[in-house]
């Protein structure tokens, strides 16, 4: 029933996402210029909100505001995907641990429970030293010491909706106790910028 209630929310904002895309496909003119001002606004707003979801495509209100309304909105989509990415990390951060390791266990997660068990009382170094611990996989280990890094990788990287999106994986960082506030914020502020630069300077050809 949890996983039916989770599918069921996730189905439904993907569904609210593609009604607020399709909403956006405005000819702009003189007689509707409030009409299309107040549709910037309640996209830009459930932009923020979709794209903090886990696992909701929240990326088409933005590419449909580029694709309706051309690259003098890259700026506003910008500071909004910003937004999102660090309202999803804060609710993550403020969010109890305890909460992820009783979710896991309610889906039956019981090996990731337990390390959300162990660490739950440590501080982030002790946090990170401990999911070092034992990683012979380079990799891993890479992703944890460059962790920055890897996020920004991650929120960029096509089709990673199937890991959360962006507002899944910037709730995980959150929740993690391994990731600082100012460093994730300038982290995301590079990481999501390159199409919205690509599109103020080369337009919507890109």
């Amino acid at each position: 029933m949890r996983i039916g209630i989770l599918i069921g929310v996730v189905v439904l904002a993907t569904w609210g996402t593609h009604m607020i895309r399709d909403a956006l496909d405005l000819q702009i003119r003189p007689d509707n210029e409030q009409q299309v001002h107040q549709a910037i606004m309640i996209g830009a707003v459930a932009y923020i909100v979709l794209l903090a979801m886990p696992f909701v495509p929240g990326a088409e209100i933005g590419i449909a505001l580029l694709a309706g309304l051309g690259a003098a909105i890259a700026p506003l989509v910008y500071v909004c995907t910003v937004t999102a990415m660090m309202l999803a990390f804060m609710v993550g951060r403020f969010m109890p641990i305890r909460t992820l390791e009783e979710f896991l266990r309610a889906f039956r997660m019981r090996r990731a429970a337990d390390l959300v068990a162990r660490a739950a009382p440590l501080s982030q170094d002790e946090r990170v030293a401990m999911l070092l611990e034992g990683q012979s996989t380079r990799v891993v280990r890479l992703a944890l010491q460059y962790r920055y890094v890897a996020v920004a990788i991650a929120i960029n990287t096509p089709g990673n909706s199937i890991i959360g999106g962006g507002g899944g994986i910037m709730i995980i960082a959150g929740l993690s106790g391994i990731f600082t506030p100012f460093a994730t914020f300038l982290t995301v502020v590079l990481a999501v910028s390159p199409v919205p630069l690509a599109v103020i300077f080369l337009g919507l050809q890109v």
